[in-house]
């Protein structure tokens, strides 16, 4: 787009050309371009690991490019950290706030510019010039004094976005900032952007709640695997176009494996029911049931509650409301350990934080919450666990030299179904696998897809969840359409669903089926 199109402004105040940059074995940008004009709200779009913290970081000199260039006013920039970003007029707020919570209000926002005199910091001036701060984003009425821990995450967040004034920034950049923010939290944080970007501050906005993006912003880029995939104005730019731009076509060309997909009878017994379930600033309260032998897919955007519905069904965490049953059965009190002695179980999307134990061996791995279940002072005999290990090693296809090998040397496909091993060892009713197929090759793909085919023809249920909407389309028998921290639409998948109509869904809201 040219000058004109932007209504005759002046350049851009930052513009990234040719950006790349790249990690071992990863290339988290490749040749992205990016402008931020003043005045205007500009937010990046694009699903996890499109590249946006990492453009964001280039930007700020968190990381240094490999090619590329960066001009600030007009002029070229390599900063060597935020301070020297800040210094030049770019603040950053991320989405945990970097304040100091013992520290008075004043105190956070003039933290190294505070008014100074041949004595030292002359607090009073410094707290002046901290009201007169917050006045100019509408929180004059806050106590300067009070300290920073009295007030809400909400009201702190604010306050760091405030401190962007104080630093005379010419950019700011919000990294996710309604994440933990109600709905009159997220109105005051608008107010206070549209106030600042009316002052001619340019505004770098990331979000994954779409209505929050077509509210608040006037532009959008998006990225795709650290690459641009286009960039226009909010009014131009149809939400469900915006949306097949973030998710791109399906490259894994797994068309095969639909065919094999285990139909469910009409009559299958249903094998657990998630009735209201919700947890408070995380997943409003959805319902839906898994049938023998069903695959359940969950399909949304990063940030639509996928995670956080599947993980109350678990109690990973804990649900405000809502009922859980089992086979008939209510199951109180969910938590983890409860859930796998019932028959549910859960594999993680956090592979690498929250599943494998990398320093451990595979055998360890996966017999650890097998373990856990008939509790720690009963240990398995050692011939037990070497069955169980060869058991799922032989049967998953598991590449690894023994089960004495540590599991952080497999590659990634091989940790997956290691993560498979060990909740299958525990004999579940339901498994749950959030992305089970993320970061793996497209022969593990292909392999873990046949297994989860395997176990529904066992008469296992699987609620399957996946930011890959051809593969949901592929694998499940019908689909939990998420957005926006909701439950969209629960809709069967006969054949005639596309990914066209889930967009639609995820693009306009939808009602369920």
């Amino acid at each position: 787009m040219d000058q004109q199109e932007h209504g005759g402004a002046p350049a851009p105040i930052a513009q990234m050309t040719g950006i790349s940059i790249e990690f071992p074995g990863v290339k988290a940008l490749d040749g992205v371009d990016f402008r931020l004009f003043p005045g205007e709200v500009h937010a990046i779009m694009g699903e996890n690991g499109a590249g946006k913290s990492t453009l964001i970081k280039a930007l700020t000199g968190v990381y240094q490019i490999d090619s590329g260039t960066i001009l600030v006013e007009g002029k070229p920039q390599r900063f060597n950290g935020t301070a020297q970003a800040e210094a030049a007029g770019i603040s950053t707020v991320y989405q945990e706030v970097n304040l100091c919570t013992n520290l008075s209000i004043g105190e956070n926002l003039m933290l190294g510019h505070e008014v100074r005199s041949p004595l030292g910091i002359n607090w009073k001036a410094t707290h002046r010039q901290a009201s007169e701060a917050l006045g100019q984003v509408g929180l004059d009425h806050l106590d300067t004094r009070a300290p920073l821990a009295s007030v809400s995450i909400a009201v702190q967040q604010l306050v760091a976005i405030a401190r962007a004034t104080v630093v005379n920034a010419r950019v700011l950049i919000l990294d996710e900032p309604t994440s933990s923010l109600d709905v009159s939290e997220v109105a005051q944080l608008f107010a206070i952007i549209r106030r600042l970007r009316d002052q001619g501050v340019a505004i770098l906005f990331v979000s994954h709640f779409l209505d929050q993006v077509y509210e608040i912003s006037d532009r959008i880029t998006v990225l795709r695997n650290g690459r641009l995939i286009g960039e226009d104005l909010t009014v131009n730019l149809p939400r469900n176009v915006m949306v097949s731009m973030m998710i791109g076509q399906d490259l894994s060309n797994l068309d095969a494996i639909q065919s094999k997909r285990p139909e469910v009878a009409d009559d299958a017994p249903v094998q657990l029911v998630a009735e209201e379930l919700s947890r408070i600033g995380s997943v409003d309260a959805g319902s839906f049931d898994v049938r023998q032998g069903e695959v359940l897919g969950f399909a949304g955007l990063l940030g639509s509650g996928r995670t956080e519905a599947v993980r109350l069904v678990f109690g990973a965490d804990r649900p405000d409301s809502g009922t859980l049953t089992l086979n008939g059965e209510t199951i109180h009190a969910v938590g983890p350990l409860r859930s796998l002695a019932k028959g549910i179980a859960y594999s993680t999307e956090n592979r690498r934080d929250e599943g494998i134990i990398a320093a451990l061996s595979v055998r360890d791995n996966i017999m650890i919450s097998l373990q856990a279940m008939r509790g720690w002072a009963r240990r398995i005999p050692q011939a037990e666990q070497e069955e169980v290990c060869q058991r799922y090693i032989t049967g998953l296809g598991i590449k690894t030299p023994s089960g004495d090998t540590p599991v952080g040397s497999l590659s990634g496909g091989n940790q997956q179904k290691v993560l498979l091993a060990r909740w299958l060892a525990t004999s579940p009713k339901v498994l749950m696998l959030d992305e089970p197929t993320r970061g793996i090759d497209v022969s593990a793909k292909s392999e873990i897809m046949k297994l989860v085919f395997d176990l529904a023809q066992d008469g296992m249920s699987i609620v399957f969840v996946s930011s890959e909407m051809d593969e949901v389309l592929r694998i499940s028998n019908r689909i939990v359409v998420m957005r926006d921290r909701h439950q969209a639409a629960l809709i069967d998948n006969d054949g005639t669903l596309t990914q066209k109509d889930i967009v639609g869904i995820i693009a306009e809201g939808g009602e369920q089926a």
